[in-house]
């Protein structure tokens, strides 16, 4: 394989990351806690980890600016048409493989 330049690596980046927000965005059956359970991320920390390079990059978002980008529309209303109470089951294995920082 060739070498990638760093203006077409930071594209494919770029690329990578819109396609895995537009499969987050047609996935809302997926939930954010069976997310966190399984891959220790979800969405709420995609935005943040967004937010947090916005910041690096002197631009200033809110976090729920910074939802909003993710979730392709206002968290609250995000969790209105599709969030669900998460389970006591969900609820137990959350606390066993959370991050200490969450």
């Amino acid at each position: 394989m060739s070498e990638i330049d760093q203006v077409t690596q930071t594209e494919l980046e770029a690329a990578a990351f819109r396609r895995l927000v537009q499969h987050l965005r047609d996935r809302p059956d997926v939930q954010n806690i069976d997310m966190m359970n399984l891959a220790n991320f979800c969405r709420n920390c995609l935005s943040n980890w967004y937010m947090d390079a916005a910041k690096d990059r002197g631009f200033e978002l809110s976090k729920n600016q910074a939802r909003e980008i993710v979730y392709g529309m206002p968290y609250d209303e995000w969790k209105t048409k599709h969030q669900t109470e998460a389970t006591p089951e969900q609820l137990a294995r959350y606390e066993e493989v959370r991050p200490k920082d969450h």
